[in-house]
């Protein structure tokens, strides 16, 4: 595939931390050097962060001047968003604009915009929602819209794919299945792997309510009480942590349950690498990240079986249990059996995660739904328009009035700032350079064993 410049639109993106924002760095980077000119537009961290910072290796970052509302999520506004993005579009010569996240404000507004310059548009859902509740419904119906005109979409997992085709009603031969991944070198084993004869208990997650947190606050003193030589050690934050402080102090475990915190990226295998189990007590998972991450740092695994957590790893590095506090317990319990009696190798995990799970394969996947995209015919206005107003009675023609409007406004800038007056980019980097940056930066990251990107060695 010719090389081309991407656009990765996304409210998720580092110094935050999660599955997304990693996911969108390590994809840029390696699409870097496959030769393609990358950068990304997310919102501003104040006061640091605004306007254009240079991350390794060779990836410029637009933070536009967005505050955020939740979760940090932009407040979805349609239109301020216009005059920021035309005028990076046309700067750098933006082919393609690649949205991430249902949650993502940018994300859908990037495609609702991207047509307007005859760029191409590709999104990839992280996540699972339900259809039955208020806010998975306005959720569902938001995201309709957004990708009536999306040339393609990507999910992590299978079960994601299926989740997105018919929350959005999207035709199942454009929606492709591209997992996520890791470098395994940055999650190796401990050299010495830690005494059995006080057996520790890693999780690591978001403190929130679809993270399971009711359930692991439910089920950690009964695994205590089970198993007086166990212990867990807890890393992560969010608005449950107030329950789990509570159950370890109404519990007494003070001594055995160790809550360290937020943990940066950078931290993490540090944190696993204490455990020779990890837990995960999710309600609802499209991949799982944090799994793989554990499964190749060599830990056994045990976790809820939720959305596309079956098809992460297999089934003998892992065990499942139904989201019910009895069976987790169950499950954790024959855990704790199996690692005693040494039949889990860490090693040998580490071994089998490097061959699943590998960015350069990742890249390659996204490149030639890149090169599908690029092929196919674009649609025009009218078409666009007519598959808007399929949308339904009420949402069809609030979200034509949005377009027709959105059509209008971009004519206006077209007006008061002609395209031929914007300052084009010019490309100094070779890709011969882009290849030698990212080698640079893989050897310094393995032998550092860290996974997160140096977001303060910034290049001007």
């Amino acid at each position: 595939m010719d090389p081309i410049t991407i656009a990765m639109v996304s409210d998720f993106f580092p110094p935050d931390v999660g599955g997304v924002e990693n996911h969108i760095y390590m994809l840029s980077a390696n699409l870097i050097r496959r030769g393609h000119n990358v950068i990304v537009i997310t919102h501003s961290h104040p006061p640091d962060r605004v306007g254009i910072r240079w991350l390794l290796p060779s990836l410029k970052v637009y933070h536009i001047p967005f505050p955020t509302i939740a979760s940090s999520a932009t407040l979805p506004n349609f239109f301020t968003f216009l005059p920021y993005l035309r005028n990076i579009v046309l700067r750098e010569g933006v082919q393609l604009i690649h949205a991430h996240a249902s949650l993502s404000s940018l994300a859908h507004e990037g495609i609702l915009h991207a047509h307007l310059m005859g760029v191409r548009t590709v999104f990839t859902d992280h996540s699972l929602f339900g259809f039955d509740d208020a806010a998975s419904i306005l959720t569902n119906k938001l995201l309709e819209g957004a990708l009536r005109n999306v040339d393609a979409v990507t999910c992590v997992s299978h079960t994601g794919r299926e989740n997105t085709v018919l929350r959005a009603r999207l035709p199942p031969q454009s929606v492709y299945v591209i997992p996520n991944a890791l470098v395994a070198d940055q999650f190796k084993p401990a050299e010495v792997q830690p005494s059995l004869d006080e057996l520790t208990i890693v999780v690591v997650s978001r403190f929130a309510y679809r993270k399971g947190i009711d359930l692991l606050v439910a089920t950690a003193p009964r695994i205590c009480q089970k198993f007086p030589n166990v212990r867990f050690v807890i890393g992560g934050a969010g608005p449950k942590m107030i329950d789990l402080l509570q159950m370890r102090e109404k519990h007494q475990l003070q001594d055995r349950i160790e809550l360290l915190g937020p943990v940066k990226h950078s931290d993490v295998r540090n944190v696993l690498t204490r455990g020779s189990i990890f837990m995960n007590t999710s309600l609802t998972e499209s991949f799982g990240i944090a799994l793989v991450e554990a499964a190749c740092t060599g830990l056994y695994i045990v976790s809820t079986r939720v959305g596309g957590v079956p098809e992460v790893l297999p089934s003998d590095m892992i065990s499942f249990a139904n989201p019910d506090e009895d069976d987790v317990v169950r499950a954790v319990s024959e855990a704790i059996e199996l690692v005693r009696a040494g039949k889990h190798d860490p090693k040998a995990a580490h071994e089998r995660v490097r061959g699943f799970y590998d960015w350069k394969d990742v890249g390659e996947r996204v490149e030639r739904v890149y090169e599908s995209v690029m092929k196919s015919e674009p649609l025009d206005f009218w078409t666009r328009l007519q598959r808007t107003l399929d949308l339904g009675r009420f949402a069809g023609p609030i979200f034509a009035i949005i377009l027709i409007v959105d059509c209008l406004f971009f004519m206006f800038l077209e007006w008061l700032s002609p395209a031929c007056d914007i300052d084009k980019v010019e490309m100094h980097w070779k890709h011969e350079r882009f290849v030698e940056l990212v080698e640079q930066y893989e050897n310094k990251m393995a032998a550092t064993s860290s996974p997160e990107p140096n977001l303060d060695n910034a290049e001007e």
